[in-house]
């Protein structure tokens, strides 16, 4: 005889429950109270001595009933506890009432005193329970539930009811942005809002999403970047140090690490250069992990052991692409671009440009860097707002933090010379009606801001993709609530 036992319908265990609710209610029980008295968490509650007073609350994980005892495991956001039932110690029709009535998932708040059981258990024994919410639905399986993917993002909330670690992720990325503010306000930054609605998607190469506002009556873009060009205003304006975090919008593909909308940190420092931007942002990402992580030492998808603190390489992105393929992308045209990436059966779209062809090379090129260190010496073509270098005017001041096979990051001399700068915009906009989508809107605004003085200026920013790296997580398990497809609902069950 199988000792398995039979699979629960949750439809079945619903309407028990709710039986059950309607026997609180007419019991007098308030199934749903709004106040709770809570005092202790439960990690505070096991630091006390026996015998002390604890008033604790959470949801019941665990439920045991053995005749005129119960024994519950009871779980806050600090950890778990034992809390115990004894019908002498609350009366008969009161411990009936939670032996019978009273579920596994059901959030109650009790009244007790600490003491340890006889087999060594820190526990509490309950003077008085009070019901804060009745659960309609069980938890899931603890040995089975939630086991595909789809399911444990698209009910995230039970993930982390379940797994405590899920949620420690969180609270380590609460404290990842919170460092990274930190550091910037020290490093004398003001942070600074600037608009999500945009009637010119500007800042980065990205598809936008579109939509309509309706009070102007005009078609307007959710931000691709996090405020670029609004940054570089201010830069005009006479503030020297700038930063935003917020989030960005991209209407793109999905992977591991790409999602659409994400959080994202850039800043912008007038009389600065990329030197020394790659100075500051070595030093903040140094910073940050320490304080989110406690280490500089990682280990990233198929990369071992990263050390951070070593000294961070440069690479340079023509000289490695030649040593890699023995492409010269200076040099080479379109035709022999493609050829090599056909070679290396690496897709690309058919009516890509040069830009976009020699990024895909590159990118097949990144995947063996561990790093950490900056690619340095990106070419104008895949730089539409980086500054010319002087002794080089086909190179960039442009760097990226390249950490296992990855960039994670984006910097820039920022290009201050009007002209320059509208000549590419230009440029942009031909690769846009060529039919690149991601190709950049030409912002004639920002040129004329351009034209009453920006100065020497350099930009940054990395998305919480770096989160998610030094994690060693696809991105979509590291976003607390990823956008996901909703389901078919059956409408009798809706209406139920």
């Amino acid at each position: 005889m199988s000792d398995k036992k039979p699979e629960i319908n949750i439809n079945d265990e619903r309407e028990i429950r709710l039986k059950k609710l309607a026997d609180l209610r007419e019991a007098g029980v308030n199934p749903y109270p709004a106040k709770s008295h809570k005092v202790h968490s439960l990690k505070a509650a096991l630091e006390l001595d026996e015998g002390k007073e604890v008033v604790v609350a959470g949801r019941i994980m665990l439920k045991r009933d053995m005749g005129k005892i119960a024994f519950c495991q009871l779980q806050d956001e600090s950890g778990k506890m034992q809390i115990v039932f004894k019908q002498d110690d609350i009366g008969k029709d009161n411990f009936k009432l939670f032996a019978k009535k009273i579920d596994g998932a059901d959030i109650i708040s009790v009244e007790g005193e600490r003491f340890v059981t006889q087999k060594g258990e820190q526990s509490i024994l309950v003077k008085k329970w009070t019901l804060l919410s009745k659960a309609l639905l069980p938890l899931p399986d603890k040995f089975h539930g939630l086991q595909d993917e789809e399911l444990r993002l698209r009910k995230r909330y039970l993930e982390m009811v379940m797994d405590s670690d899920v949620r420690e992720v969180f609270k380590r990325k609460a404290k990842f942005w919170n460092s990274v503010r930190g550091f910037l306000v020290d490093e004398g930054f003001l942070e600074v809002e600037t608009p999500v609605l945009e009637t010119t998607a500007g800042g980065a190469s990205a598809t936008p999403f579109a939509t309509h506002h309706n009070a102007l009556d005009i078609d307007v873009f959710l931000r691709i970047s996090m405020g670029e060009l609004w940054q570089k205003r201010l830069m005009v304006a006479g503030f020297e140090k700038t930063f935003e975090i917020g989030r960005q919008f991209r209407n793109e593909g999905m992977s591991r690490e790409h999602l659409q909308d994400y959080s994202q940190m850039e800043f912008y420092w007038g009389y600065a250069d990329y030197t020394m931007g790659m100075e500051l942002v070595e030093r903040m990402i140094k910073h940050v992990a320490q304080e989110t992580w406690g280490t500089l030492k990682f280990i990233m998808g198929d990369h071992d052991e990263i050390d951070l603190s070593k000294t961070w390489e440069r690479y340079d992105y023509v000289e490695t692409i030649k040593e890699k393929t023995g492409i010269d992308i200076l040099s080479a045209n379109i035709d022999e671009i493609k050829a090599k990436l056909d070679e290396l059966k690496v897709k690309y779209d058919k009516i890509e440009a040069k830009g976009a062809l020699v990024d895909s090379l590159w990118k097949y090129c990144r995947k063996s860097i561990k790093g950490p260190g900056f690619l340095i010496n990106v070419p104008v073509l895949v730089s539409p707002l980086a500054k010319r270098k002087d002794d080089n005017p086909e190179l960039t001041e442009r760097f990226q933090p390249i950490i296992a096979g990855s960039e994670l990051g984006n910097g820039y001399s920022e290009l201050n010379d009007p002209i320059d700068q509208a000549e590419r915009f230009a440029e942009q906009t031909k690769m846009k009606e060529a039919g690149d989508t991601e190709a950049q809107a030409h912002d004639h605004d920002f040129v004329e801001a351009l034209e009453h003085g920006m100065p020497p200026t350099c930009g940054f920013g990395f998305s919480e993709r770096l989160f998610s790296f030094l994690e060693n997580k696809p991105i979509r398990e590291c976003q607390i609530f990823p956008l996901m497809k909703p389901l078919e609902h059956n409408t009798e069950d809706t209406e139920k």
